[in-house]
């Protein structure tokens, strides 16, 4: 299945090789390191990412 996701690499990585993070979007959200892209993948639920992204957008990444 992950051949068939569309992957989206995080606008704070760079092409140097630092913070390389790629997110998909299924009813799961995939995410990856862009470097080894057929390593592993962590899985979470939607309202988990969302939970996520609002604790990191507001500066409580331990929240």
């Amino acid at each position: 299945m992950s051949d068939q996701l569309k992957w989206f690499k995080s606008s704070y990585s760079d092409s140097e090789g630092g913070n390389c993070v790629e997110v998909a979007f299924a009813p799961r959200i995939h995410i990856r390191d862009s470097k080894t892209p057929s390593g592993p993948e962590l899985h979470v639920t939607a309202p988990a990412w969302t939970a996520f992204i609002s604790a990191v957008s507001a500066g409580r990444p331990g929240a």
